[in-house]
């Protein structure tokens, strides 16, 4: 796997007094994992908007760039992305769950490159939601204070798998995922994050969050 890239104990989550905790209960945690590198003071939205410019065409990994393509290929066969399948459509959205002081911290960055939605957004925490015929999922990121004025991220992936045709294609895609998908996405993000300018606390490695 890349390198900086760990995947965490789901207590990793599950004991940090995260808000999405509460909006969604309903979920599986599939997987948690560190980001490589550490943030300094008013990283964190910085690394949120780097998130949201996400285009994993834009990959360095050509297996990982196939794959993409060929997710979305297969989607577009069999229908998997169709609107009614979404958000709005086939399940409600998990914006309507949040309490009114979320709402207005705002969603946070539109996504450019990938279909997920912004849930909300803090000063260390950002949630967005995906779905489609396969499931509903959320991608949430938080920033751990290590010391101060130092942070470091990490990402969680939670589901709603739909039905047994779900949890399938999850167990399917899940060696691709980890082996693949994710060292790819690091990869992308370390180097988004070293030409994004600004100051950052880094590890002894200077490797950058993201």
């Amino acid at each position: 796997m890349y390198k900086g890239q760990a995947r965490l104990p789901n207590s990793a989550h599950t004991s940090r007094p995260w808000r999405i905790h509460e909006i969604a209960p309903d979920f599986k945690l599939e997987d948690v994992w560190e980001l490589p590198g550490r943030g300094g003071p008013g990283d964190f939205p910085r690394l949120v908007q780097l998130i949201a410019s996400f285009d994993p065409s834009q990959s360095s990994s050509r297996v990982s760039r196939a794959l993409w393509a060929a997710r979305w290929k297969v989607g577009r066969l069999l229908g998997w992305d169709d609107p009614d399948g979404g958000v709005g459509s086939r399940v409600a959205t998990l914006y309507d769950r949040l309490p009114v002081d979320l709402v207005r911290r705002g969603r946070g960055p539109e996504f450019a490159e990938v279909p997920f939605t912004p849930l909300y957004l803090t000063d260390d925490e950002f949630a967005a939601e995906i779905a489609n015929e396969t499931m509903h999922g959320v991608l949430h990121f938080g920033a751990v204070e290590e010391k101060e004025g130092s942070f470091r991220a990490q990402m969680a992936v939670l589901v709603k798998p739909n039905g047994c045709f779900g949890n399938v294609y999850l167990a399917a895609i899940r060696p691709f995922r980890y082996l693949i998908v994710y060292p790819a996405m690091m990869q992308q993000g370390r180097e988004l994050w070293a030409h994004s300018g600004g100051s950052a606390a880094r590890d002894g490695e200077g490797s950058p969050c993201c």
